[in-house]
């Protein structure tokens, strides 16, 4: 199971998701209580090791602005929330970048779709509410059979085993869910959070 860890904003944070076995660590680089600058999650790569993937996160901003943030911060990745388009994709590939799109549970069909991203993400009605959703309806969208894709969206410890099963994700992502409060991580839980998705059973 491949694991994400979003909103680090600590050194602290990140060593915790990454010792835990996290695959991916999200930083998040637009408007948010989890928010970091460009410089912030710079200095926070000096913790990531090959082999993880940090990910820069953005909600609206024009893909292109999304580039130059992501790039100033030394990122490979972006994750794009917000009404894109397949150009989107294009142009975060054309800028020698992989990409995450993220899409919510109540999308268009057609947004579930292959537009050439790297990894879709399919979160909840609205994304960093924390709130639990019917993980089981997206487990036979045809668009999503024998992709890579995670899923998201009030998933926390003990819940993550059962969501990823009903919902047959390949890989999970989680904020909200391994926090002390609003924006701020809480280390025991993202470290409970990582072993439980690994072990596909809750705890």
């Amino acid at each position: 199971m491949f694991v994400k860890v979003c909103g680090l904003s600590t050194p602290e944070s990140v060593r915790e998701a990454v010792d835990a076995g996290a695959d991916a660590l999200g930083f998040v680089l637009t408007a948010s209580p989890r928010v970091v600058s460009p410089s912030q999650a710079a200095a926070l790569l000096a913790d990531v090791p090959g082999g993880v993937s940090p990910i820069g996160v953005f909600r609206d901003e024009p893909v292109a602005d999304a580039v130059a943030i992501a790039r100033a911060a030394g990122l490979e990745w972006i994750q794009l929330h917000g009404q894109r388009s397949r150009a989107d994709v294009k142009t975060v590939h054309d800028a020698g970048m992989k990409l995450v799109r993220a899409v919510t549970m109540g999308a268009a069909p057609e947004e579930f779709e292959d537009w050439g991203e790297d990894l879709l993400l399919i979160d909840a009605a609205v994304p960093g509410s924390g709130k639990s959703w019917d993980y089981a309806s997206v487990a036979s969208l045809p668009a999503l059979q024998g992709r890579k894709w995670l899923l998201a969206g009030g998933l926390e410890p003990g819940n993550v085993g059962q969501a990823s099963a009903a919902a047959h994700a390949w890989g999970v992502d989680v904020s909200s869910g391994v926090e002390a409060s609003r924006g701020v991580k809480d280390l025991a839980k993202i470290r409970a959070f990582v072993q439980a998705a690994k072990a596909g059973a809750t705890v």
